[in-house]
């Protein structure tokens, strides 16, 4: 009999921990074996075992909140593959997560066929790049031979500056502040990059630009 994948639920609500940790137990191959409050309970409940496969960890909590979580996740339990789930979808917080090693982004309002077909992806692929987050970002995607990234999607210096930019947490002002240029010149960058990655978001830009290597994380 196969190994069930293990889970760690890290939710400082209670009820709804609880409910996601019945609700997964009731689906074939998975376990939960944690339910922490914050970061820090998730770590003391570590330090007492192995590191979960899987761990679906909340953004927003005291303590040691999700960003902070999935910066430690990424350094000291790297083969965890973290979910994180919100009841946010801000750009900015999707892309923070993204760069602190998240695999994937779920909203809590998300059907539960959702969340199962987020866990069979983590699972088996790795990662889950929901609709919500892009439509452009699963492609089989292989080492270009058309040169460097930045040259397979025809960016200039200015456009590609814009887009190692928009990778951090900067807004899109404080963007064009750092360029030394109008918020509408921005503008004009983010909307001439989105047309050549062929995305519609910051999210997918921001995904895609990762997978083909145009910023390091």
């Amino acid at each position: 009999m196969a190994l069930k994948t293990s889970i760690a639920i890290v939710d400082d609500h209670r009820l709804l921990a609880q409910a996601l940790a019945d609700l997964i137990q009731k689906f074939d191959n998975y376990e939960v074996r944690i339910v922490a409050e914050n970061g820090r309970d998730l770590i003391r409940h570590l330090s007492q075992g192995d590191c979960p496969d899987i761990v679906l960890l909340d953004i927003n909590m005291p303590e040691m909140d999700g960003f902070e979580t999935a910066a430690y996740l990424k350094e000291h339990c790297p083969t965890c593959k973290v979910l994180a789930l919100s009841m946010m979808d801000r750009e900015e917080n999707i892309v923070r997560m993204i760069r602190n090693g998240v695999r994937g982004y779920l909203l809590k309002g998300c059907r539960p066929a959702e969340l199962r077909l987020a866990l069979d992806d983590l699972r088996t692929k790795g990662y889950h790049y929901s609709e919500f987050m892009t439509t452009q970002l699963v492609r089989s995607l292989n080492p270009t031979e058309n040169g460097t990234p930045a040259a397979l999607f025809n960016l200039n210096d200015r456009e590609l500056t814009f887009l190692k930019l928009a990778c951090s947490e900067l807004t899109y002002v404080e963007i064009a502040d750092k360029m030394c240029v109008s918020a509408r010149t921005v503008d004009g960058y983010r909307e001439s990059v989105f047309m050549k990655m062929q995305v519609k978001t910051r999210v997918g830009m921001v995904l895609d630009a990762i997978r083909w290597g145009l910023v390091q994380l």
